[in-house]
């Protein structure tokens, strides 16, 4: 992948990742209304959260999408 493919990759997968982490918030506060954004930082620490497959499905899905980001970027 040349240089400029890379960087055009790296801008949609910061797009899907800041998408994600949106979609990932509204599921966290819908599900525990009072939690922050430090709070989903250790969404293990909340047992609703823990418990929750739709929202372990999604954190999962970010958690893809930051590995994507970090081989792009170490591939430069």
């Amino acid at each position: 992948m040349a240089a400029s493919d890379t960087g055009n990759a790296e801008d949609l997968v910061l797009e899907m990742v800041d998408a994600q982490r949106a979609r990932v918030r509204e599921i966290a506060r819908r599900i525990a209304p009072g939690l922050t954004d430090d709070d989903l930082l250790q969404p293990h620490d909340h047992a609703a959260l823990a418990s929750h497959p739709e929202f372990q499905f999604e954190d999962g899905i970010l958690a893809g999408y930051l590995a994507v980001l970090a081989a792009l970027r170490a591939s430069r």
